[in-house]
């Protein structure tokens, strides 16, 4: 009998120790809503930066983002979807299989893993690009309007990429994928590559597309307990010495309270030749844009105030008098509830 104790303990105790060691599979739902109300200072409020989201006069929608999630021992997927103005930005050319409308015109990332080892992830299908410092949910950016960096480099990728931790704080990531913004499906035939180097949360991007060659650094430090500083640099070259840009954003924030954090974005933006951001149709064209934002968390609720100056170094934007200025003066309230 006190061998037969024995034994069922110690197979308890195998099962016990089995079940740490081994999680039971999660499937989980998260995501957020946002909306926003934008008005200028100087200027109709239908003018706008040259930059992505957020640019729509009075009180208008963000969107709605639903991120579904399977996480086992070893795969996994991530269905990532969106609804709403902010959303069909971020997506603008997915829906190429069935136009007008295609099926993929609510995909935001969908792509499966495999955690191959305990260093190495295998990932395949449509995510958001490694390159920048800010993101398409404005969950995870600090200033609720977005720069001329993030705006014009890539969005999205679709296509096959490693992760691998090297240890002692360093990364490396490789990928292969369609040609830029082709997240549907491969119209050309032709593919990019693109690499990424960490160490200690600091990344050094490559992408190498058949029309163009990027180089990102995105990386920031914590200067104290509630002082952090984010950097953001980049240079994208195209083909045959075309159109390009180059700039640089620094995001300083400062934590005033545990619900209160003020922050501001500085950024540098040139194009090489008429690249067409900025939009003053003007070789050589810059902008220097500054960002105050506020950012109050109530619960799962975060609102945001935020005051925005953009000035190009030639005529682009419209005054009161529709009369053509440099400068760019507005205002942003957003409220994000995130779950």
């Amino acid at each position: 009998m006190k061998k037969l104790i024995t034994l069922s303990m110690l197979f308890m105790a195998t099962v016990l120790f089995a079940q740490e060691e081994t999680p039971a599979p999660s499937f989980s739902v998260s995501g957020s809503i946002d909306a926003y109300y934008r008005a200028n200072l100087n200027a109709p409020d239908m003018v706008a930066p040259g930059s992505s989201f957020a640019n729509l006069p009075g009180f208008a929608l963000g969107m709605a983002n639903v991120v579904m999630s399977y996480e086992g021992e070893k795969v996994g997927f991530v269905a990532d979807l969106v609804f709403g103005p902010r959303g069909e930005d971020a997506i603008f050319n997915s829906p190429l299989l069935r136009v007008p409308g295609g099926s993929s015109n609510i995909v935001n990332q969908l792509y499966a893993y495999w955690n191959v080892s305990e260093s190495i992830t295998l990932t395949m299908g449509n995510f958001n690009t490694f390159l920048g410092y800010e993101v398409i949910s404005p969950t995870a950016n600090f200033n609720y309007s977005t720069s001329y960096l993030f705006s014009y480099g890539p969005f999205s990728h679709t296509g096959l990429k490693a992760d691998i931790a090297l240890g002692e704080d360093f990364s490396l990531m490789l990928g292969v994928m369609n040609d830029t913004d082709a997240t549907e499906f491969n119209p050309t035939g032709d593919y990019a590559f693109g690499a990424q180097l960490g160490y200690a949360g600091q990344y050094l991007n490559f992408l190498l597309d058949p029309s163009f060659t990027e180089i990102d650094f995105t990386g920031g430090f914590d200067l104290s307990d509630d002082f952090f500083l984010g950097i953001n640099a980049a240079y994208l070259t195209t083909e045959d010495d075309g159109p390009g840009f180059a700039g640089v954003a620094l995001y300083p924030q400062l934590a005033t309270s545990d619900s209160f954090t003020i922050g501001l974005r500085g950024e540098y933006f040139v194009e090489d030749m008429d690249f067409g951001a900025i939009g003053t149709g003007v070789d050589d064209s810059s902008v220097f844009a500054v960002t105050l934002t506020g950012s109050f968390a109530i619960d799962n609720l975060t609102i945001k105030p935020e005051l925005r100056l953009d000035s190009a170094s030639d005529d682009f934007f419209l005054d009161s008098d529709l009369a053509a200025q440099k400068s760019l003066s507005s205002f942003v309230l957003a409220a994000i509830y995130s779950f």
